[in-house]
């Protein structure tokens, strides 16, 4: 009897703590419902976002190009103004030696007025005096001719008292006639003189004349050509002012675009964090199995191969092979894609592939140290569990709990944060300061010199070795705690975080910065694959 009630109450206990399993089993399935349904309203928000992402790419790139359009229109008005400045410059000082020619011609022109008054005055002058002449030999051969008629001119010869004194007269009176003829033959000689001067002058002045009215036809003609030119150089000048206060309306469209694309970029990278928190918390209600080896293809190995020398290039052979790790076990989770190029080409996920960077790697050949680590992970070997991972900059900027350094790294499982101070909660869309960005919103790597933040590593060179809830001792870090990933030519240190909607700019499987390589010194301030 004792026995069958102790086989009853054990019966009883069973079905009870069966019934219980049964009924957190259900509510595990519930919450982990709800947790993808949570998860795919915050990825339709994060593609809506990559929308308008895209859109206000486009239109920036539409607008830079009408920029660059009015920046050479600007620039060919302002040559094309200058080259009419340039031509009425010529033409005013062609202008001014016309000036100075007409300036000459009338000066000239008023010598030979002045000449011909003279000659005109000594014309007159001798036609006076060749008249008085005249005059007076009309008067002294009327005395003499007609006064005494014959009689008169011969009662002077007969009144001679010898013939000495008749001849001595008759030569004087022969004297005074040829005196009176000769000077009138010289006042005619000095008219005909006279007259040719006057018709030289004359000649000189009707030269003058017509070359004064060639120079006046031409500054006529210069001056409609200067005021033809500056009509069309006030034209250019205002289509320039027109371009330029359109040079300037792009500028003030594009500042704001600008911010448009932060703002995008904030919401973007809050929304990757929130998706990265929500994964975790699902992940830790499914108890996955990310070990284990995976059946690769060669253009998978290659690819995974690219991928971590493009992330971790600069990195121990252990960096690598975490790297390596967060790719698989992203591979193996149920919350990545099931492929290794479906987990690298994730959207903004791995920084380096958004660059091009993994590409250009595939296209020469990934080394030989990457290739073996690829290999290693496919065959089943990790480091961790990790499904992120970022530079310490970031994972102290998002407030990661628990994470392993190793070399520049910071490698994690879970999305787990702590809470900031009240004074330091930051706004929802507010990301961490930034240089230059990567395409899709990546979070930047370290920054310049400028003084803005790079990773906050001690210039004392603290040591990493810092441990996660695993202890995992991460690798030590340099002095100096500067990161120095070597960039991609052309790469610049804004790599984004990535896959999962880890750290708000695109986070990487690894979260380091994409696309950067980074060294053993490499920037804290990068994040990717994972981040």
């Amino acid at each position: 009897m004792k026995k069958r009630l102790i086989l009853g109450i054990i019966l009883l206990a069973l079905t009870i703590n069966q019934f219980s399993f049964v009924s957190l089993a259900e509510e595990n399935d519930e919450a982990i419902s709800e947790m993808r349904e949570a998860e795919a309203e915050t990825q339709a928000a994060i593609s809506n976002l990559q929308k308008q992402t895209q859109e206000t790419k486009e239109a920036i790139s539409a607008l830079e190009g009408q920029k660059q359009q009015t920046q050479q229109s600007v620039s060919n008005l302002e040559n094309q103004s200058s080259s009419l400045q340039s031509t009425i410059n010529g033409y005013s000082n062609k202008l001014e030696t016309l000036n100075t020619e007409i300036d000459e011609a009338e000066a000239a022109m008023a010598v030979v007025s002045s000449e011909i008054v003279r000659l005109n005055n000594e014309l007159s002058e001798a036609q006076k005096q060749e008249q008085d002449r005249y005059e007076l030999l009309k008067k002294r051969l009327k005395s003499t001719y007609e006064s005494g008629g014959t009689s008169g001119l011969l009662r002077v010869l007969l009144e001679s008292g010898s013939i000495g004194e008749l001849l001595t007269k008759f030569e004087y009176l022969n004297a005074i006639v040829r005196y009176d003829r000769t000077k009138i033959a010289e006042y005619q000689e000095l008219q005909a003189k006279i007259e040719a001067q006057k018709k030289e002058v004359e000649e000189k002045e009707a030269e003058l004349d017509a070359y004064q009215d060639q120079l006046d036809e031409k500054h006529t003609e210069l001056s409609n050509l200067t005021d033809e030119v500056r009509g069309q150089l006030s034209s250019t000048r205002n289509s320039l002012s027109n371009e330029k206060n359109k040079l300037s309306s792009y500028e003030d469209q594009l500042k704001e675009l600008d911010k448009k694309m932060k703002s995008l970029e904030a919401q973007t990278a809050a929304a990757q964090a929130k998706l990265a928190q929500q994964l975790a918390e699902r992940l830790a209600l499914s108890n996955e199995n990310l070990g284990g080896s995976y059946d690769a293809s060669e253009s998978e190995l290659i690819w995974l191969a690219a991928t971590i020398q493009a992330e971790s290039d600069g990195e121990s052979y252990t960096g690598k092979l975490g790297v390596g790790s967060v790719i698989m076990n992203r591979v193996k989770s149920s919350a990545f894609p099931n492929s290794v190029i479906g987990v690298i080409t994730q959207p903004m996920q791995f920084a380096p592939y958004r660059s091009g960077k993994v590409e250009f790697i595939i296209a020469n050949g990934p080394n030989s140290t990457c290739i073996r680590a690829a290999q290693e992970v496919l065959a089943g070997a990790r480091i961790g569990d990790y499904l992120f991972f970022m530079t310490q900059y970031w994972a102290d900027y998002y407030r990661i709990k628990n994470y392993t350094m190793i070399g520049n790294h910071a490698f994690f499982y879970r999305w787990d944060t702590y809470a900031p101070p009240a004074e330091e909660i930051p706004s929802e869309d507010e990301a961490p300061v930034e240089e230059n960005q990567d395409n899709s919103t990546e979070s930047s790597e370290s920054q310049n010199e400028g003084g803005e933040s790079s990773e906050s590593q001690d210039s004392g060179g603290e040591s990493s070795e810092s441990q996660d809830g695993g202890g995992e001792s991460s690798e030590s870090q340099d002095s100096g705690g500067e990161s120095s990933e070597s960039q991609d030519s052309g790469t610049e240190t804004s790599e984004s975080q990535d896959s999962g909607g880890e750290s708000p700019e695109n986070q990487d499987g690894g979260v380091e910065p994409s696309g950067e390589n980074t060294d053993s010194n490499s920037d804290e301030n990068s994040s990717d694959g994972g981040e």
